[in-house]
């Protein structure tokens, strides 16, 4: 199935909690982003047919050799969209009355009790969303993890939008590389406010490309961030993420 390309992505870093709320980035996208493959998943919200049931938990669940097929799907259609992932199906049997309330909290208001990382589970990340694309909060285990995902998840959707022409009419894509890490951690005090990076103003030249970023807040209601992007959009960005052609380097420009 053709899975669409937003041209915005709003991210909100909150560091102390390890979560990232966002709107633009799919779970397809999400998925494909990651350093490594997703191993087993437990589907706490969803609307899947082919998976696996535990008794224990008395949840669904898809097995590492599903997980492929599943990302394939059209999540967006099943509204609620939530799940944590796992290491050992064994360990789904070993999971407390205690833990279990833990996770069926997570999945219905998209909350924690307490931080959420299983340690009979050994979970990268718990998912929570709804409306695919147009709302996640994302809890990583580690942050450096998240970093990564958002330098190949850039990359991954500027090759999604972007395609030259030759002098000929003929399309010629550019490979972009991932943005490394330790760039994309020199914004991390904009991210902590919440900001947007726009792929659809992305301006590209023979010497380099730049995606600007606005900071504009902290927004859980996703319309009411639209609108505000829209109307700080008419002013100068706060800072620009700039791949330079000659030396394949990206780098970060702050506006003064």
């Amino acid at each position: 199935m053709k899975h669409e390309i937003r041209e915005i992505l709003y991210m909100h870093v909150q560091a102390s909690e390890r979560f990232v709320i966002s709107n633009g980035m799919s779970f397809w996208e999400f998925a494909n982003s990651l350093e490594k493959p997703l191993q087993h998943l437990l589907l706490l919200k969803h609307d899947y047919g082919d998976t696996q049931f535990n008794l224990n938990v008395a949840l669904d669940y898809i097995p590492s050799e599903g997980v492929a097929k599943f990302i394939k799907q059209d999540v967006g259609a099943y509204g609620e969209f939530c799940w944590i992932d796992f290491q050992e199906e064994d360990s789904l049997d070993e999971l407390s009355g205690m833990e279990l309330a833990e996770l069926l909290y997570l999945g219905h208001m998209k909350h924690h009790l307490k931080q959420p990382f299983f340690s009979k589970l050994h979970n990268q990340f718990v998912y929570l969303s709804h409306d695919d694309g147009w709302f996640s909060k994302i809890y990583y285990r580690s942050l450096p993890m998240y970093y990564k995902m958002l330098g190949s998840l850039i990359s991954l959707k500027l090759e999604g939008l972007k395609i030259d022409r030759t002098w000929f009419g003929l399309r010629k894509k550019r490979d972009l590389p991932i943005i490394p890490m330790e760039v994309l951690e020199k914004l991390s005090a904009m991210l902590s406010e919440g900001v947007v990076f726009s792929l659809k103003h992305a301006l590209e030249t023979r010497v380099k490309m730049e995606i600007p970023i606005w900071v504009v807040g902290d927004f859980t209601n996703m319309d009411d961030m639209l609108d505000h992007y829209y109307e700080l959009q008419k002013q100068e960005p706060d800072a620009y993420i700039t791949f330079l052609w000659k030396t394949k380097e990206w780098s970060i420009v702050l506006n003064s």
